[in-house]
């Protein structure tokens, strides 16, 4: 398990209502880090999985396209700071896009298991996505409103009765795509790596495209497998798999292709 893992607590639900090229366009992670608390003892957690092949080939790019990734690497080395206001001030906007109707009591507050932490201070399941996956959090509540909404407050499919928490399986999508997409290391090695960098040197939101159409996929195939939070580990592996799969066809020439983009809706 990477020391930037978290834990996982189930949810019961009570209630159902509650995108590299050589330009860089600037705007504004296999893991899941998951315990035994969240997943059950004895089950293991898919980061822990490592493949044989760590001699994999590597694809070189060009200046401009380093200076994109690098830009995503310094997004993905931040980690979540309480005491630095802009994070506060993304956690509270946070709140105020998943719940608008309802005034925030505090940073630190009960309030925040409404919508998936793991207790009262989300900043302690950070760890596992660092401020970026709080950036994910808040680009999807901003673009696919929708598609925020009804996964936060599960409202469709048939659910079952102990389901994910929203925001801490936020934390690990983004933590699963660092991973998939090979982003810490320093040329990507694979191609799917090779081919999400040609979609980020034309759009640098990519990344946090991505994040939503996986978020919506992932969803998609809990619902499709019927799964409980027993089965997160296996949903995720699932969802990596397809996601693999749509950003290597031949015709994808932007995220906004991909087959499960269809599934967001805002």
């Amino acid at each position: 398990m990477d020391d930037r893992g978290g834990s996982f607590v189930a949810v019961r639900r009570i209630s159902q209502g509650l995108e590299r090229g050589n330009t860089c366009h600037s705007t504004s992670a296999e893991v899941v880090a998951g315990s035994a608390a969240w997943l059950g003892r004895g089950l293991s957690c898919v980061c822990a999985q490592r493949r044989e092949s760590d001699a994999r080939p590597s694809f070189d790019l060009t200046p401009a396209q380093e200076d994109c990734l690098q830009r995503l690497q310094n997004r993905i080395d931040i980690a979540y700071d309480s005491s630095i206001p802009e994070h506060q001030n993304a956690l509270r906007a946070l709140w105020n896009a998943a719940f608008p109707e309802e005034v925030l009591r505090g940073l630190i507050s009960e309030q925040w298991k409404e919508m998936g932490w793991q207790g009262k201070d989300p900043s302690t399941d950070f760890r596992g996505g660092g401020f970026i996956s709080l950036e994910n959090l808040l680009f999807f509540a901003r673009s696919f409103p929708k598609s925020f909404q009804d996964l936060l407050r599960k409202q469709e499919g048939d659910r079952s009765v102990w389901e994910y928490p929203f925001a801490v399986a936020g934390v690990n999508i983004t933590f699963m795509l660092i991973q998939m997409l090979d982003l810490e290391a320093v040329k990507p090695r694979t191609m799917v790596g090779a081919t999400f960098l040609k979609f980020l040197s034309e759009n640098e939101s990519a990344f946090d495209l991505l994040y939503c159409i996986t978020f919506k996929l992932m969803d998609h195939q809990w619902l499709a497998m019927r799964a409980s939070y027993m089965d997160f580990n296996t949903v995720m592996k699932a969802t990596r798999r397809q996601l693999e799969r749509e950003l290597l066809l031949e015709d994808i020439t932007r995220l906004e292709d991909l087959p499960s983009y269809s599934l967001l809706a805002r």
